[in-house]
């Protein structure tokens, strides 16, 4: 079983516009609506892949029993734990003639500590029988800064791998821990070590205290520093499409590889494909499988160097 940790759910909101122009009126043309938040969107992704997973964090109030609702009609198994305030939202607005993606995300709830004590207590009966945890995305209002380094420490005492996804202070903070892996994308990674090459940076990034940190450098692949190495994983060409969730997506690739014990060009393989696949579905945060399947054998991982010291 693969644990997914979202402290910060949200139902996900795509409108489709034919074009999106400030200070004007739009006529939608269609609205999705599903459960998110990034933990959500990798334990969707795993379960679509064929993984037994299950998923905890927060959710409350009309918007968190909608969510509750939608995920119920997946794979995903629902461990959230409830909360007085209300789930977020988020709002996709997909510009159809340039393909572009406008964001809007609320804050989230005021978690109290009760509720943080449930979640932990909650969180620790879930470690045993995990296979990997994915710790994604933001603290909401009320959970202190050093959550996600407490999660790690817990996840380690229970001998369970752990993935941390998330950036600013929590990612510092977290990454302290020494979590088995982290995935920031190239501006956390320079907000965390003050540097934009992608080799100084993430190597310095490893060097804080993770046993492996993939960085995403958007369109143009992934990076990795690795015990075994360094690696770089580039799609075959560039895609074109809504980039909502494909950093998820790359989530679950590695956790997927990580579970099966794959070598980390495989590893780093699915997660480029995927990433791709997802730019490439109609829905945001959906991977299309076909060309997933077709990526695959395309994807490019070069060595850069056979092996990396901590």
């Amino acid at each position: 079983m693969i644990l997914t940790v979202t402290l910060n759910t949200a139902l996900d909101l795509t409108y489709r516009v034919p074009a999106l122009t400030p200070h004007a009126s739009h006529r939608v043309t269609q609205v999705i609506e599903r459960p998110g938040g990034k933990g959500l969107n990798v334990a969707r992704v795993l379960a679509a892949l064929g993984h037994e997973t299950v998923a905890t964090g927060f959710a409350g109030g009309a918007t968190g029993a909608v969510l509750r609702e939608q995920l119920a009609a997946t794979p995903v198994r629902d461990e959230l734990v409830e909360t007085t305030g209300p789930t977020r939202r988020t709002v996709a607005v997909v510009d159809t003639a340039s393909g572009d993606t406008t964001q809007l995300n609320e804050p989230g709830p005021t978690v109290t500590p009760a509720e943080w004590a449930a979640f932990r207590a909650r969180f620790t009966e879930l470690l045993d029988g995990a296979a990997a945890v994915a710790l994604c995305g933001s603290l909401p209002p009320g959970i202190h800064v050093g959550a996600y380094g407490e999660l790690v420490r817990l996840a380690r005492a229970a001998a369970v791998p752990v993935l941390l996804d998330t950036s600013g202070e929590p990612l510092r903070r977290g990454i302290a821990a020494r979590p088995d892996l982290v995935k920031p994308n190239a501006e956390e990674l320079a907000h965390l070590t003050g540097a934009r090459e992608p080799h100084r940076a993430t190597r310095d990034a490893r060097r804080r205290g993770a046993r492996a940190v993939v960085s995403s450098l958007g369109p143009e692949g992934l990076f990795a520093v690795t015990p075994e190495g360094l690696w770089r994983a580039a799609p075959p060409a560039a895609v074109k499409g809504n980039p909502t969730g494909a950093g998820d997506s790359a989530v679950a690739g590695l956790l997927s590889g990580l579970v099966d014990d794959v070598t980390w060009p495989e590893r780093l393989t699915r997660a480029v494909a995927l990433s791709a696949a997802t730019v490439l579905s109609p829905v945001a945060g959906e991977f299309d499988a076909p060309a997933y399947e077709e990526l695959l054998p395309r994807v490019q991982v070069t060595r850069l160097e056979a092996v990396e010291t901590p």
